[in-house]
């Protein structure tokens, strides 16, 4: 499965690692891609995403979260 969501407030690499990291501790092996330029955070994963979960994750995180 995948998602993409709309993120904003990231604004470095630190930023990156922060969401990155918040997405890994719900699903370890999730493929996460972010794409600042255009506040997109694409997760990849072989089980089935929980979307309200990440998002909560990344919001925890300080940053703006559009699902």
């Amino acid at each position: 499965m995948q998602h993409t969501f709309e993120v904003h407030g990231m604004t470095c690499g630190h930023c990156e690692k922060a969401v990155t990291q918040a997405i890994h501790h719900l699903d370890a092996q999730a493929t996460v891609q972010i794409d600042r330029a255009h506040n997109q955070v694409s997760v990849s994963s072989e089980q089935t995403i929980d979307v309200p979960a990440i998002a909560a994750a990344i919001r925890e995180e300080g940053y703006e979260v559009k699902a």
